[in-house]
């Protein structure tokens, strides 16, 4: 099994979504690019990333 770790961006930062509510937002960090390079270190091959933003309005922004 492979797994691919995600990283769900919204206005630019690395967010979580509580139960997928927009009204209720936690920022992990300002940084995606941080992140990433976090999960490339712990040996990811692929991630994962979500628009949040784009998902909201229907196309990528």
């Amino acid at each position: 099994m492979k797994l691919f770790p995600a990283i769900d961006i919204k206005n630019g930062q690395c967010v979580r979504l509580k139960q997928g509510s927009f009204q209720d937002i936690l920022v992990y960090s300002e940084s995606p690019l941080k992140i990433a390079k976090q999960w490339e270190a712990s040996g990811a091959s692929f991630i994962h990333i979500v628009d949040l933003d784009g998902a909201l309005v229907g196309h990528s922004v």
